[in-house]
């Protein structure tokens, strides 16, 4: 393959933060009251935490030294304590579609994946909430690395600086941001590292420093009911959930997190989540699986389903990955569900497909040393098509046409 094939932009060790010592804090990652605390421990004024978080957060400072509205005196004590941390990149990818992805080494140990997809002035920056996933669904990459730790909030904002860095969006833009939107859609289940996750996004929503818009974040969830209400009382951010099927018997096999929470309770905390209507809806996520859930039954059962709710049907061609069990239902079967789901007034448009080349699309994300370390493994047989040939397409799931 040709560099240009390749599309690599860079491919380096595994850096982390070496101005680090042992008890020093992170700055990045504490809560306003934390650095308020944080800075009074340290000797310093409480005034001094409002310019720390202005030069972190605003202006993007990756050192101390950055920090010139701060005296030397008051920098040289700073460093006795603390450091400003950022993911290491291990690797960095341009899809041809100009998609973005970075291999990211998180100083606590594990790798995770984070996306950019740009549009023509504006894009979304799909970040991750765990090393792995303890979900296992079984259309997604990501299901097949087991989860190895929940991220801090530093980890998660460290992801949207590592862009921003990229980018050149420091100091913070006022408007015309090309890093617009956040989609907590990457590698983990958001819901199950709750504290961290909304502890990430109130620094990443503040007005004095990163400040995108909670009307600008979206939260997707597979459905860890227990913490979807308190994800829209203390968030208020945009909800989406991964759907993918209209029947239990079937979401359970492919979304093993159905068994303790069923379509019905997944769908009753929809309906009472804060803050949804129809100006802001809550999105469902389907992906579109050969044979398996994109029959015009399904399509007509997914209305039923969604009555009482002000929804959005965001229907994602399936995203092949090595021995994946499945194949992309075809083109004419996504868009007559794609019309049915229509017809009958909810908003179903098919997603374009981002990121394919360099394994960065919806379902593909996984650690690059897992995903090499199970490559000769994955000797799944193959149909006539050259893919993966399908073990769920012989069991007795209700597939009607």
């Amino acid at each position: 393959m040709s560099d240009t094939q390749d599309h690599i932009i860079q491919e380096k060790p595994l850096s982390h933060n070496s101005s680090a010592a042992a008890g020093q804090v992170d700055l990045i990652g504490l809560s306003r009251q934390e650095l308020e605390e944080s800075v009074i421990r340290f000797g310093l004024p409480k005034f001094r935490a409002k310019q720390i978080w202005h030069w972190l957060y605003h202006r993007g400072a990756k050192s101390l030294e950055e920090m010139t509205t701060l005296s030397l005196r008051v920098r040289d004590k700073l460093a006795e304590d603390c450091f400003i941390g950022r993911p290491g990149v291990a690797n960095e990818q341009l899809s041809e579609d100009n998609t973005r992805k970075w291999l990211l080494a998180i100083p606590g140990g594990g790798e995770v994946e984070t996306v950019f997809i740009p549009e023509r002035d504006r894009g979304a920056l799909c970040i991750s909430s765990q090393v792995g996933c303890a979900l296992s669904c079984k259309f997604c990459h990501t299901g097949t690395q087991p989860l190895l730790r929940n991220l801090t909030a530093a980890d998660i904002v460290g992801q949207v600086m590592i862009a921003r860095d990229t980018y050149g969006e420091w100091p913070s833009p006022r408007g015309g941001r090309l890093l617009s939107n956040i989609v907590m859609m990457g590698m983990g289940e958001p819901l199950l590292n709750f504290d961290n996750v909304a502890k990430a996004l109130n620094i990443i929503m503040d007005q004095e420093g990163i400040s995108i818009s909670k009307r600008r974040i979206t939260l997707s969830t597979a459905g860890y009911v227990p913490n979807m209400k308190r994800c829209g009382e203390e968030l208020n951010v945009n909800l989406a959930v991964s759907l993918h099927a209209v029947r239990d018997e079937l979401r359970d096999e492919i979304v093993p997190l159905n068994k303790k929470f069923p379509i019905k309770e997944l769908l009753d905390a929809c309906r009472a989540y804060p803050g949804s209507n129809n100006a802001r809806r809550i999105t469902f996520e389907y992906v579109m699986l050969k044979g398996i859930n994109d029959s015009e039954s399904d399509a007509r059962e997914l209305v039923r389903l969604m009555s009482g709710i002000p929804a959005k049907i965001n229907l994602i061609p399936f995203n092949a990955w090595p021995g994946a069990p499945f194949e992309c239902s075809s083109g004419a079967t996504i868009n007559r569900f794609s019309e049915i789901v229509n017809n009958a007034g909810y908003s179903a448009p098919v997603r374009v497909p981002r990121g394919r080349d360099i394994m960065a699309a919806c379902g593909q994300l996984k650690s690059a040393s897992e995903r090499s370390k199970r490559k000769s493994q994955e000797t799944t047989p193959t149909n006539s098509c050259g893919r993966s040939a399908n073990p769920y397409t012989a069991r007795a799931f209700p597939i009607n046409s």
